[in-house]
């Protein structure tokens, strides 16, 4: 793979090599939101008017985007980590062009894809681990997913756009085949793995499908031999969730589709084949994603990362994209974003924020404001206006930072 890729590859030379796209910085503004606003509680509020018997399906409906589905399916919440895996490939062109045009060699390059890997994987393993009596060597969370796929990102964004294609293709069919050969036993013992009969009746699958059942598939059973070299107070057996470390193999095939979207948006075709080209993928990805599970082929499901879960997220990615490239950077209506973009381009100090501080910041508010002071909305919608304080002093600290130019890089 040549270090000066050829017109086909994504970090051609152009004029546009170091351009900062701000529809990039507001979408992963938009999707570090989503994650700070968890702090708003509307699920409390719904049930708090559930309570009184006067529920309300306004907040119902937010509240069910603001949660996870328990296996099969997508809510908006749900997108935020396939969003945030999408744009690291999406910005990986515009990277390697900046890079090059500052006359780093490609050894230093190299350095650099493989300390920000070590980093975001340490990084992932220290925010599960505030609070725990000793280190919490697990790699199913975010930074961690991307930090052990990104070595291999990096290596793509220097290949043809044929040679990402194919690399994605196989990532696919590859990770497909291993869940799909992997045995179902029969009589397996559930209980024993935290799945309850209950959730099985509910949400569990019945035959070819029942290859990508809840702890009993073959990422489990990596994570039976991975998770137990690491130390531990007992040996590790499932995780509650379902999640797995070895998700980052189809995370990585998400990240290579944003590869691929950022290569075009930073090629030299016009702004309206541009746009055209994120839209189609974006309905393909959403309709070949959907049908694999109609079709019982591959069950869509976010915490395993499944092959049709990377397609189906991966459309609306795309078409996320689309919104914002369109109306910011194509049509330059980019001024209601700028709230999104201050968190965007403090993106990891955003998702630090988020795990450390807001309930540092919440307590301190009520320290100072007095207990009941955001019960002045009502009790049933003080867990609401708490958040929002709380959400609104964390954008204060980002937008300090924007200020003075202080951003957290990776």
């Amino acid at each position: 793979m040549a270090t000066t890729p050829d017109s086909t590859a994504a970090a051609p030379a152009s004029p546009v090599a170091t351009l900062r796209l701000a529809s990039m910085d507001a979408y992963r503004g938009f999707v570090m939101f989503l994650m700070m606003a968890e702090v708003l509680h509307l699920g409390r509020v719904a049930e708090n008017l559930q309570a009184l018997g006067t529920p309300s399906a306004l907040w119902d409906f937010l509240s069910h985007h603001q949660d996870h589905v328990d296996w099969v399916g997508c809510v908006l919440h749900d997108m935020i980590q396939p969003s945030f895996s999408f744009l690291v490939g999406v910005a990986l062109p515009f990277s390697i062009a900046s890079r090059l045009a500052r006359g780093q060699a490609p050894v230093r390059l190299w350095l650099h894809a493989l300390a920000r890997s070590v980093i975001l994987v340490m990084l992932g393993v220290a925010l599960r681990s505030t609070g725990a009596g000793q280190t919490n060597w697990t790699f199913e969370d975010t930074l961690s997913q991307i930090g052990l796929g990104y070595p291999f990102l990096f290596l793509l964004g220097f290949a043809t756009r044929r040679t990402q294609w194919v690399a994605f293709a196989i990532l696919l069919v590859g990770y497909w085949a291993a869940f799909a050969l992997y045995p179902v036993v029969p009589g397996f013992d559930y209980a024993s793995v935290g799945v309850s009969a209950d959730w099985l009746r509910e949400h569990g699958h019945t035959g070819f499908a029942a290859h990508w059942q809840k702890n009993s598939n073959f990422a489990w059973a990596g994570d039976r031999v991975i998770l137990n070299w690491f130390p531990r107070a007992k040996p590790w057996t499932y995780n509650g969730g379902g999640y797995s470390t070895l998700s980052f193999i189809p995370t990585l095939a998400t990240m290579v589709f944003g590869l691929l979207a950022g290569s075009v948006i930073r090629d030299a075709r016009p702004a309206r084949d541009k746009l055209r080209w994120l839209v189609i993928a974006g309905i393909l990805g959403l309709a070949s994603g959907w049908l694999l599970g109609v079709l019982g082929i591959c069950p869509v499901v976010k915490r395993i990362w499944t092959p049709s879960w990377v397609l189906f997220s991966g459309g609306w990615c795309c078409l996320f994209l689309a919104f914002f490239y369109g109306v910011i950077d194509v049509a330059q209506r980019g001024a209601w974003s700028f709230p999104l973009r201050v968190i965007g381009m403090n993106s990891i100090a955003a998702y630090c924020m988020a795990h450390l501080f807001d309930g540092f910041i919440g307590k301190n508010l009520r320290t100072h404001l007095g207990q009941d002071f955001f019960a002045f909305a009502g009790k049933t919608y003080e867990p609401f206006v708490h958040g929002a304080a709380v959400l609104f002093v964390l954008w204060l600290i980002l937008y300090w930072m924007y200020r003075r130019k202080l951003f957290l890089r990776i």
